[in-house]
């Protein structure tokens, strides 16, 4: 091989050497890669390589071993994401690790560990290369000649006087003699003439390149073309109704293209477009299990920003995403009167979001037994014990039982931290019935929520008890600022706020009405801060106050809602858009310091934003500025007396 080497790379050779000098090397060279091919062949059935196959018989036991660990991994994988999900929607710690979570942790890392070890092994096992390319004794001697005259030319390192240019293949290289063979080993070795030197070199990389770009765009179209030809076949199957729309995500694996596919089939149902419904531009897997399900796009809404909102010593930018115009312009207004006069101040009474799970017995003493056990005292702390196992934040304040024959209304408040909390109440109480049924097993639970919550309705018992927030905000407005700002008086707006929201609200039979608009200021901050809309029910319960103060010269307003039923983690405060908005408000996520503040924070300004939507809505009624303003900001400007008199197409 060193011969063969030194004749083939040495320009000294080239030069003095001919056709027949070169062949015997060839041929020689060959001869000693058959006789080395006979040794390992002989080697490999002899008895000493026993050994070796024995360590080659042992592979399909690697595969096994290694396929076991990677069903251990993924699996592992799979369980600590479902627990750090389920953490981060109760707002547990992540390091609070149960005994079932350690081990899964040890296991993984012991699996990484080892998939990260045998990785290489398993990969060399796949692409080794075949041990017996030599052995092929099929090829004749010309064809060897041939295979190491075509291996010298892609591999030879290049002299000054080389060509080392690669010939493109023709049908002369499949059928040759030993003359052929002699020649093209000749013009691989001899110099080249002065007409090749003086050509220049094939750009190689550059045409490299063009292929390639053509055959990856040629590889991408194929992949769009057979992509839209199964969106089709999936499109169809929906209409036809043999694919439920709600399994594309989990039979497709990409929320985009899922929701894609729905809204077409949608289209195609229904015989309507959908084209002024956005899809693109939003992240349909963060919705996936938590906010929506079957997605077809998403509405926009704009989103304004009042303020500053002077509260507590801060300032704050509320944002609001509303449809109605002026709201935005509106509290704003109040908040500027508000800033004007020093601020307002705030107070949290009381933080406790409720369940009131439904259950009976056999006769109305039995569940009289069980009314008189929940509310003894001497049982709280283990009906506590109880219910605060399942959360690090939920803790049990109060239990208040009302009695309907033989039914039982239990209705649970607790503490939640910064979430919300009805899921993490729903365990709590879930905690307590198991808890009880060895002491009444004749207990019969209808529901884990019998309407006595009261979520989402309005209800006497969260006016007067409270779910989720109760606060009071107040603010002193200087009689200057009310005629300039509000352009009204001090009086006007204590007698409009007696005769509207006070004794108007109870001719109407208002439950929890008693103020001018609280609930399109909560709406407003909830949607834009990802709460639950249709809890503005309950939210908007609200008193407001108002009342001549110094002498008469200064307005004492305030809004007192006992039912403020906000979170900043969980739900929907993890959108994006909503996100945003939060971390505005500087509320954003669980407070690190304080568990709750952030979420009570949140509270207070809902009820400083109603107070100043209060003060500005009042003093534009007793202005009589709403019905201008109104058709200044929310009304169009197109003439509807002309649009009426027009002709329309039939």
């Amino acid at each position: 091989m060193e011969a063969r080497r030194r004749s083939i790379t040495s320009p000294s050779s080239h030069h003095h050497h001919h056709d027949d000098d070169v062949k015997p090397i060839i041929k020689e060279v060959v001869k000693t890669v058959e006789e080395q091919n006979l040794n390992l062949n002989q080697i490999k059935h002899s008895p000493d390589s026993a050994s070796s196959s024995s360590n080659w018989s042992c592979v399909p036991l690697l595969y096994l071993t290694n396929a076991l660990f990677f069903g251990l991994f993924f699996s592992l994988v799979y369980f600590l994401l479902g627990r750090w999900r389920e953490k981060i929607r109760t707002s547990t710690p992540l390091h609070v690790l149960t005994f079932s979570e350690m081990s899964a942790l040890l296991a993984f890392l012991a699996s990484f560990v080892y998939l990260l070890g045998f990785f290489d092994f398993v990969q060399s096992l796949i692409l080794r290369p075949a041990t017996d390319v030599w052995s092929d004794e099929e090829l004749d001697e010309d064809d060897n000649d041939l295979l190491l005259i075509k291996d010298d030319a892609r591999h030879i390192p290049c002299a000054q006087a080389l060509d080392c240019t690669i010939l493109p293949p023709s049908s002369n290289h499949l059928n040759t003699n030993n003359n052929n063979n002699n020649n093209k080993l000749h013009h691989l070795v001899s110099p080249p003439s002065p007409k090749q030197q003086q050509q220049p070199p094939p750009k190689l990389v550059d045409e490299n390149n063009e292929k390639k770009t053509t055959t990856t765009m040629k590889l991408v179209s194929q992949e769009e073309e057979e992509e839209e030809e199964e969106d089709e076949a999936i499109i169809q199957s929906v209409v036809r109704g043999t694919i439920p729309s709600y399994s594309l995500e989990s039979k497709l694996g990409d929320c985009r293209r899922a929701a894609a596919i729905r809204r077409e089939a949608l289209q195609r149902i229904t015989s309507k477009s959908l084209s002024g419904l956005p899809l693109e531009g939003f992240d349909y897997d963060s919705i996936l299990g938590q906010c929506c399900e079957m997605p077809v796009g998403y509405v926009q809404i704009p989103v304004g920003i009042a303020g500053p909102l002077s509260l507590d010593g801060k300032e704050y930018s509320v944002p609001m995403a509303t449809t109605e115009g002026c709201l935005v312009a509106s509290t704003n207004r109040g908040c500027k009167a508000i800033h004007l006069s020093g601020g307002a101040t705030s107070v949290i009474l009381k933080d406790a979001m409720t369940r009131a799970p439904v259950v009976s017995f056999p006769t109305a003493k039995r569940a009289a037994l069980l009314k008189f056990f929940l509310e003894d005292p001497s049982n709280f702390e283990a009906l506590s014990f109880a219910f605060n196992k399942s959360s690090r934040f939920g803790r049990l304040q109060s239990i208040k039982c009302a009695l309907a024959g033989r039914n039982l209304y239990i209705r649970f408040a607790c503490s939640t931290g910064d979430a919300m909390g009805m899921n993490m109440v729903s365990k709590g109480v879930q905690n307590v019935l198991e808890f009880l049924r060895p002491d009444f097993p004749d207990m019969d639970v209808h529901g884990i929520s019998g309407n006595y919550c009261s979520d989402k309705k309005p209800a006497a018992v969260n006016w007067i008890e409270g779910r989720g927030k109760s606060v009071v905000c107040e603010a002193i407005i200087k009689g200057d600022v009310v005629r300039k700002v509000l352009k009204t008086s001090v009086q006007s707006l204590v007698e409009l706020n007696v005769v509207k929201n006070l004794t108007g609200s109870a001719m109407a039979g208002a439950l929890g009405g008693f103020n001018a608009h609280a609930g399109n200021i909560v709406t407003a901050i909830y949607i834009a801060t990802g709460q639950d809309p249709a809890q503005n029910v309950e939210s908007s319960h609200c008193i407001t106050m108002m009342e001549a103060v110094n002498d008469g010269q200064d307005l004492h307003v305030s809004v007192t809602m006992p039912s403020v039923e906000v979170g900043t983690v969980g739900g929907g405060t993890q959108l994006a858009s909503q996100s945003a908005c939060l971390n505005l408000l500087g509320v954003k996520g669980a407070s690190k310091d304080t568990p709750g503040a952030n979420a009570r924070r949140l509270a207070t300004i809902v009820a400083g934003s109603v107070l100043a939507g209060e003060l500005s809505l009042m003093s534009a009624i007793a202005a009589g500025q709403l019905v201008n303003s109104h058709m200044k900001y929310n009304r169009s400007n197109r003439d509807v007396s002309a649009a009426a008199a027009a002709p329309t197409s039939s």
